[in-house]
């Protein structure tokens, strides 16, 4: 649907006319990435495990006169993701829109390697690798089905480059972005973009309480910020409405870092 910008030489950041579709969006970047869909125009749908946090959510989109659904919704089990793309078929019966999906559900940990169990390794993989992988999938067919479909997968620095203690995490995110690159080579041909979205260490309820128990570990990630602090969420969404809008349709297998300098040096 979106084709027919092709040519335009003012670019289209609105996302007016697109269903967007955003996993763990209760809180943090999601959330955020969340609302300012809703600002620009879009349509959302927005999964997370705990439903009091996608109600408030849906109340606030609502209440700035957007238009909003939830589900609550575990990617970590394949057959909700199914669930999930069943839901987006039934809204899409509704309403002919162009379809977005951010794949943001994760979660991290800081552990020696040596403590590191089966069920951390475990957690890791089956939330960033094989759910966001089936998410890609499930939705990702209903794009090909249509011809037209953004995807973006929430990737990190730490998929870039490394720091001890996060060999489980630092290994998913670089997985993550060389999924997107993989992915994006075979269905390019239909339509579909697929993109990494990379931040740097950013200011979260989760992060916060990590950082506070852990102050020389924030020291010294921000210390290879050059920009001299740390992101906050809404710091990601320019990049993130950029990627979900017409204005990037010529862009896909990339990793956009948003790290503040964080990667530049290496």
């Amino acid at each position: 649907m979106a084709e027919e910008n092709i040519g335009s030489i003012e670019p289209d950041f609105s996302l007016k006319g697109k269903l967007a579709i955003i996993t763990g969006a209760s809180m943090g970047i999601g959330k955020e990435i969340a609302l300012a869909f809703a600002a620009a125009g879009a349509e959302i749908i927005v999964t997370a495990r705990t439903e009091s946090k996608l109600i408030e959510l849906k109340e606030e989109v609502e209440k700035d006169g957007g238009k909003c659904h939830f589900l609550v919704n575990d990617i970590t089990n394949i057959n909700q993701i199914q669930d999930l793309a069943d839901f987006i078929r039934e809204k899409l019966s509704e309403e002919e829109k162009d379809l977005v999906l951010v794949n943001n559900a994760g979660f991290g940990f800081t552990k020696p390697v040596l403590e590191v169990t089966q069920e951390d390794f475990d957690l890791i993989t089956s939330t960033h690798l094989r759910g966001t992988f089936f998410c890609c999938q499930k939705i990702g067919e209903i794009m090909l089905e249509r011809g037209y479909g953004k995807i973006i997968n929430l990737g990190s620095t730490w998929g870039y480059t490394t720091d001890a203690k996060k060999a489980p995490y630092c290994m998913a995110k670089a997985g993550i972005a060389h999924m997107s690159r993989a992915i994006s080579t075979e269905w390019a041909p239909n339509g579909i973009r697929i993109n990494t979205l990379a931040p740097t260490g950013t200011v979260t309820e989760f992060t916060q309480k990590t950082w506070e128990s852990m102050p020389e570990r924030a020291k010294g990630i921000l210390s290879r910020i050059k920009l001299g602090r740390f992101a906050y969420p809404s710091d990601h969404l320019g990049a993130a409405i950029f990627l979900a809008s017409s204005a990037s349709d010529f862009i896909t297998g990339q990793t956009i870092y948003v790290d503040g300098g964080f990667t530049a040096a290496g």
